[in-house]
């Protein structure tokens, strides 16, 4: 009975370590989202991660999105601090089926951050990503009375 009783308890572990290696390893989704983060903290009350927001801003005068993030290795962690108030382009990957916090927060795991240096407005539009820079407006065609 107790022989038994231990191969099962013994079973049972394997297959929740083969269910999480799976889980952790294997991606639903991967992809960019563009933006600017706006909040970046670690927290956790026992497994601490990296938490964030980003601002999705697709056209001026547009409601922003917030992209919610989770990053588990310190080195990108490193990488986004230093881009924190400018815009960044972040390579995440979606993870279905982690039932706990302990985790990360969302599903959405930031593996790369890298700092995007123009952000185009529109045709003919940029703004350079530097604090404190203006738009650039296109320049205006010239009127066929202008030209005569």
């Amino acid at each position: 009975m107790l022989k038994g009783f231990i191969i099962a308890v013994v079973v049972l572990a394997a297959l929740a370590a083969g269910y999480f290696a799976i889980v952790l390893h294997w991606n639903y989704s991967d992809g960019e989202r563009a933006g600017w983060v706006q909040k970046f903290s670690r927290k956790g009350w026992i497994c601490k991660t990296w938490e964030g927001e980003l601002a999705l801003v697709s056209l001026p005068g547009t409601s922003v999105e917030k992209f919610y993030f989770t990053v588990r290795d310190d080195t990108v962690a490193e990488e986004i601090n230093k881009v924190m108030g400018r815009r960044v382009s972040l390579h995440y990957q979606e993870k279905v089926g982690l039932p706990t916090t302990c985790f990360g927060e969302s599903r959405y795991y930031v593996t790369k951050a890298v700092e995007t240096s123009d952000i185009p407005l529109g045709p003919g539009v940029v703004l350079p990503n530097q604090p404190g820079a203006q738009p650039v407006p296109a320049p205006l065609p010239a009127s066929p009375a202008a030209s005569r």
